[in-house]
């Protein structure tokens, strides 16, 4: 999931005779004013991109999950629950092929119907090299994604097809035990062909440009990156529209957690974000929630720059061991975040045999050690012939992501002598593309995962995914990956051992440095309910929410 930096919502509940009317106090024939099925929720960044297929941060995903809708969407548990589909899907005895009937009477948001073939456009939009999608790798379990994202096959080779105008059948490159989790995922929602012919290179740019087949459609989304402010409105041709009680939701980015505060207090804003001090202040308020959540915080080098130092494995130890997680955790974020010693998240995924937590599993522990941290250094600067050494940190120029940098900072410059770190703070939208491009030294990543399975954070550093943006290379690493996914794929038991060796590998060998595994502090007003919250996947769903 993603980046992230990812999530955020609200919803209501009054039943006091009908909902959207005003409760009769006893005794009195007088009615209280209607309650406003409207709530107001701040981010703390950018939304990077309104299109299906080039939308890659938290932000977009939470926006997309509410204006369009997949053949499933998650439940409050994260399981896959029916949407666009009529029923579940019928699965081929080896695994590899889906039929998924639709549901009949959906529409677009300009009254086109919803069909198969809605979704076959957007998987080929999606993989065709033409998009330069960064979350094409998702569709690599459909038959042959990867072929045509790196150009050898058409996009009509793609192993999906439409029965009829209610009949989708996807065929499959392996069995995926995954896959229904990944229906409910932006990437696999579908995409209105005629839109992307009306609106051409304008398409998804802005809110007017697009169709929506969600509970909601978008509304004042003026530009990816820069807009701080955009709605979702509740779209009456929605074909459960009935059950849909908000009519507006509106997002605000602010990135000053003490103005967020100031907002909430003065009821301008029903949710907000608390990092740092303000989220321990308030840790007794009776709106506060925590929510911990599958996303790892961590650092990535860039081992593709010439002479770069953090090919050095003793500097990449001696930077992690700088670091001490617990005291950034307690006492920078405050907000319930966990220590994280790996990649992949606690609480998210079990052993198939034990149902031992997989972070349990692999063992790891990554510690602070100030004398440790130093004989590292010295090693790295006898082989790398140096005495000193400068690099630049990149992140984002949230409060929390500007507080996190100057710990790091000072962690590092404090216990390593000779060691120089400046610290350069940027929207959202510029950290994502100087990553994307290799235009940075150390960058402060994040990722939320996408769905509950260990794969979907492993995967990321393996020497061809484009997610692997230090260019960190291992072949054993690579090996374990590829064997869970192709020769012990049917093999729950052999495709778990694989998954905890390679984790070891990345932890032990430090393709990353795993700083944290993040938890939010909210201050979320009692009158939203009904808001389900996903730590994997698209992180809220306003669909249910109402306000009481």
């Amino acid at each position: 999931m993603k980046v992230v930096d990812k999530k955020s919502i609200l919803l209501v509940t009054c039943l006091c005779g009908l909902f959207l009317t005003a409760c009769q106090s006893k005794g009195e024939g007088t009615k209280d004013k209607a309650v406003k099925q409207e709530v107001n929720v701040v981010y703390n960044a950018e939304m990077g991109s309104a299109d299906i297929s080039l939308a890659t941060d938290n932000y977009s995903f939470i926006t997309l999950n509410n204006v369009y809708e997949g053949l499933y969407r998650l439940d409050k548990d994260n399981k896959p629950i029916i949407a666009g589909a009529k029923k579940k899907a019928q699965i081929s005895e080896d695994g590899l092929t889906y039929t998924i009937d639709l549901r009949e009477g959906a529409k677009w948001s300009n009254g086109d119907p919803v069909t198969a073939k809605d979704y076959v456009f957007s998987w080929q939009r999606t993989v065709d090299p033409k998009t330069a999608s960064g979350y094409a790798y998702m569709l690599e379990p459909v038959k042959n994604a990867l072929s045509i994202s790196e150009g050898k096959k058409d996009k009509s080779e793609l192993g999906v097809k439409a029965v009829s105008d209610t009949e989708l059948e996807v065929t499959l490159e392996k069995p995926t035990p995954y896959f229904e989790s990944l229906l409910a995922f932006p990437t696999f929602f579908p995409q209105n062909e005629n839109a992307v012919k009306e609106f051409g290179k304008d398409y998804a740019l802005t809110a007017s440009k697009s169709y929506y087949n969600g509970p909601f459609v978008l509304q004042n989304f003026d530009g990816a990156g820069t807009d701080d402010a955009w709605n979702l409105k509740k779209n009456n041709k929605y074909w459960d529209a009935d059950k849909v009680k908000l009519d507006k939701v509106n997002f605000s980015v602010v990135k000053e957690s003490a103005t967020s505060l100031n907002m909430f207090e003065n009821n301008q804003a029903d949710d907000v974000l608390l990092t740092g001090e303000l989220a321990m202040q308030k840790a007794n308020d009776k709106n506060y929630v925590t929510q911990p959540g599958a996303t790892t915080q961590y650092l990535e080098m860039n081992q593709d720059k010439k002479d770069s130092p953090f090919k050095n494995k003793d500097f990449r130890q001696a930077i992690s061991l700088s670091i001490d997680r617990q005291k950034l955790v307690d006492s920078i974020l405050g907000n319930g975040s966990l220590v994280a010693n790996g990649i992949v998240p606690a609480d998210m995924s079990y052993n198939p045999d034990t149902k031992t937590d997989f972070v349990k599993d692999v063992g790891t522990k990554l510690e602070y050690d100030k004398k440790a941290a130093q004989e590292h250094w010295e090693k790295a600067k006898a082989d790398l012939g140096v005495d000193s050494v400068s690099f630049e940190l990149l992140t984002s120029d949230t409060d929390q992501s500007k507080k996190l940098g100057e710990y790091i900072q000072g962690a590092i410059q404090q216990n390593l002598e000779g060691v120089k770190m400046d610290v350069t703070t940027v929207p959202l939208s510029v950290r994502l593309d100087r990553s994307n491009n290799g235009k940075f030294d150390m960058v402060m990543n994040n990722w939320v995962g996408d769905y509950a399975d260990p794969i979907n954070f492993l995967e990321l550093f393996t020497t061809d995914s484009s997610y692997n943006r230090g260019k960190w290379v291992n072949e054993e690493y690579d090996k374990y990956v590829a064997d869970s996914g192709d020769a012990n794929v049917s093999d729950p038991s052999a495709r778990w051992q694989d998954m905890v060796e390679a984790e070891k590998i990345l932890d032990e060998d430090l393709g990353i440095i795993p700083l944290f595994q993040n938890a939010e502090a909210h201050l979320r007003a009692e009158k939203v309910k009904g808001l389900v919250i996903h730590g994997v996947g698209a992180g809220y769903d306003y669909k249910d929410v109402y306000v009481k």
